[in-house]
This record gives structure tokens, sequence and C-alpha cells, in this order.
């Protein structure tokens, strides 16, 4: 009967975890979370898409490993330091270890290279390798727990303050949901802290004194042999302590979609056969799922979009050029979002202005911009260009400037003046011609004159 109810439960969680949800689906609400805390969000754009007491405070415990890890791959990038170089273990590392701590007892004056620390430390849950990279990369562990709150300060984190740097319970150090995605999406963008919380299994290297270290991942759900395996995930942290109960930040990736899920105080459900169920995996995981199910990146504005046309003026066979986005808006929208439920807002820069837009115009030149709105959330604006060069007609462009030209008062005052000068200049070279003719007329009757009497006076 026990195993029967187990074979039952487990083929619910599976049916829940693996099962392929059509991306037509309509979404539905998330229920029925086993934690305290949880968040789902995409680290891209900060979007959240589910959350509980995600402000609320918890005790960090082991999810401190994050922030030290993320600290001491930072300091490699930014001081280029070989994580070859081998640290020499000391007597001050294992100052707050006590029988409750887990250790990969790396002894003092043991030699262990930089990676081979940051492995035991993050999926080896080696307190004393925690305290180790505090001290190599901040002289002491009261120095790189100030460099740990400065950092998650700087994340924006509001709700998080350590005290140590391994995640060993303590009253006065805690996190929250909200806090913990911070962190681990900032961690997550440096390639060596994905390279080292994505290890499965890891073999640390040995020398003549001491033995290969054999270290396994507690996130399960990189393991394929695992009932909690689970394809999208890429890394994780696990956490497990009396007083904070189990925990788990999961990262994942599907079809190009990247979602962070926080569970925060889950618990265990043992069953009589002495099998159990870590709800803190078996949730994580199940939140991802449902989120990948539910939500896809959408571009509801394309570059290629003609969105609008801008009247324009002497164009070479167009009286319009049609304009597109610059960039285009792609969005994280749930399946039941239709793409036409944005209200699109266009602004053209020389119409607002009611000022004329002249050819030429090239491609891509600026001319106006576009916001969608969306139950009273904006995006935008992205600015509109000319999607093709409209060249100018030469002919039309002279045409219009003489119109323009005659058309004003001053032209017209000066042609006026110029006709009245010209109707008077030709008044007066009339005026000449008449008189210049009748002066030659009297010239001419003169001579004849003079000619007649010379005749009379000398005939032949």
């Amino acid at each position: 009967m026990v195993k029967k109810k187990f074979a039952i439960i487990s083929a619910l969680i599976a049916a829940v975890l693996l099962a392929p949800f059509s991306s037509s689906m309509a979404i539905t609400p998330f229920t029925g979370l086993e934690a305290t805390c949880a968040i789902l969000a995409e680290p891209e754009s900060g979007t959240v898409l589910f959350e509980r007491n995600a402000d609320r405070r918890h005790p960090a415990d082991a999810l401190a490993r994050a922030m030290t890890l993320l600290l001491a791959v930072s300091e490699c990038e930014n001081d280029a330091i070989d994580i070859s170089r081998t640290v020499e273990m000391t007597e001050t590392a294992w100052f707050d270890i006590n029988s409750r701590s887990t250790t990969q007892n790396i002894e003092p004056e043991e030699e262990i290279t930089l990676q081979d620390l940051m492995y035991c430390a993050f999926i080896g849950n080696a307190n004393e390798a925690c305290n180790l990279i505090a001290e190599f990369f901040a002289g002491s562990v009261g120095a790189f727990v100030v460099m740990m709150n400065e950092q998650a300060s700087a994340l924006g984190c509001k709700n998080t303050r350590f005290t140590n740097t391994h995640g060993q319970y303590s009253e006065t150090q805690y996190t929250t949901a909200m806090d913990q995605f911070l962190i681990y999406r900032e961690a997550m963008s440096h390639p060596l802290f994905a390279e080292i919380s994505g290890t499965y299994r890891y073999t640390t290297t040995g020398s003549e004194t001491v033995e290969p270290r054999r270290l396994t991942n507690p996130n399960s759900l990189l393991n394929s042999t695992s009932k909690y395996y689970y394809r999208p995930c890429t890394s994780g942290l696990t956490s497990e302590t009396y007083e904070g109960g189990y925990s788990f930040v999961a990262y994942a990736e599907s079809d190009g979609l990247l979602l962070i899920s926080v569970i925060l105080g889950s618990d265990v459900i043992m069953f009589e056969d002495q099998s159990a169920l870590m709800r803190n995996l078996s949730e994580a995981s199940r939140l991802l799922e449902w989120g990948f199910s539910s939500f896809k990146w959408r571009t509801v504005l394309s570059q290629s979009d003609l969105v609008a046309k801008a009247p324009i003026i002497h164009g070479d066979g167009a009286d319009s050029v049609n304009l597109r986005p610059e960039s285009p808006i792609r969005l994280l929208l749930d399946n039941d979002t239709p793409n036409d439920e944005f209200v699109r807002s266009i602004t053209i820069y020389s119409v607002k202005k009611g000022e004329p837009l002249y050819a030429p115009v090239d491609s891509g030149e600026v001319l106006g911009e576009i916001t969608l709105t969306r139950n009273g959330e904006s995006y935008g604006p992205i600015l509109l260009v000319a999607n093709t060069s409209i060249a100018l007609h030469r002919f039309e462009f002279i045409k219009n400037q003489l119109k323009e030209a005659l058309s004003s008062k001053v032209a017209r005052i000066i042609i006026f003046a110029l006709s009245i000068l010209l109707v008077g200049y030709i008044a007066l070279v009339v005026r000449y011609n008449i008189i210049r003719r009748r002066r030659l007329q009297r010239i001419a009757e003169k001579k004849r004159k003079l000619i007649e009497e010379s005749r009379n006076k000398f005939p032949d």
C-alpha cells in the first residue's frame, strides 16, 4: 500500500515537473506552493512572474555561499588572478567551524588551488573553504563580510545582512527571496560562477599527502539520474538547516527564456519506506515549469513594422515616407495577452511642429517616435525612422521656390516698382525716338531747301 501510494505521488510530481505545456494554453495561476517565501523572476528585465512574501526576512543559511563565490570570481576577474595558483590553508580559517558545520577537512598548511577551493566552498559545502577564500581576498573573514554586505547593498538588496561567509546559522544573518534573486542574477553574469555552480561532479587535484576530493553538488536538478532532474536548470544553490528549513535558488533556461526561482523555508515529506520528497527542489522546478509554460518573450513592435507615414514635399515620385521603429519592443508576456491589446501613440515631429517636411530624406533619418501602452503601463518611446530614402524632385523644387518668391509682399512691391521703372524707361525711349525722328526730319528738310536754293542760284 505504501509503495502504491508513493508511486502515485511520484507520478503526479513527474507529471507536474516534466510534462510539456502547450504555448497556446491559457495561463493558470500558480497555486499550492509549499514554502514560506518564494519568487520567480526573469533576470534580464527583472520582471517578477510570481512571489510570496518576497521581501520577508528569512535565515540566509547556506545561501550566503552565493555571495562568497560571487565576490571571489569578481576579484579574480578584476585583478586577473590565476585560479590555478595555490593557497595555503590557515588555522584561523577554522575559527567558527563547529560540529554542525559541513567541511571538506582542508587541514592547516595544506596547499590547495584557488579553483579547487572555490569548488569546495560552493558544491562541497566546505565552511572552512569559504573562510579561506575570505582571508585570501580580503585579509580576514571580518573584512570579507564587510565586502559581502557592501556588495549586497550595491545590488539593491534591502533586507539582507551577512555575518559569516558560509551560512552557518546566525540570528543576525538574514536575507529575502527578492534579495537572493538580485544576488544570483548578478552572480550568473560571471562565467566562472556559472561554470562552478553548474557543475554536478568535480574532483579536486590531489597530491602526495592529500587524496583528491570527489565533490557532488547537492543540487539534484543537475543530476540526470535523480527524480528531481530538470533539464532546463543550469545552476543552483541549496540550503538545509533546522532553523531556516529547506531553501533553494535555481537558475534555468528554456527556449531563450531565463528564469530564477527562489524557495525559502520549505520542508521534506518522509514516507514510510524511508524515501523523501525534498520540497525545496520539487517546488523550485514546479515553479520554473509553470513560468516556462505560461510566459514567453514576444516582439510586440518589430523594426520592420511600417507604423506611420510622414507627409513630404518635393519628393521625387512620393508625397510621403514610411516610418518604422529604430529598435524593437520585446516584452515578457503571458500567453493570454494578444499583441493588439497595446495602444499605439505616434508622434511625427514635422506634423507636431506644423512645419512641412522637405525632400530629400535619408533612410534611417529620425522623423518621429512611438509609445505602446497597456493597462496603464507605457513602453517607449521608440524613435521612428524613414524606411527608405526619398530624393528631391528638382523641377518641382525650383518651381515652388519661384512661386513662393513671387507670392510674397516684398516681391510684389519690387515687381510693381520694376514695372513702373520699365514703363517709365519705355516712355523715355519712345519720347527720345520721337524727338530724334523730328530732329532728323527738320535737318533733312533744311538740307533739301539748301539744295534747291543752290540750284536756283547757279543754274547749269
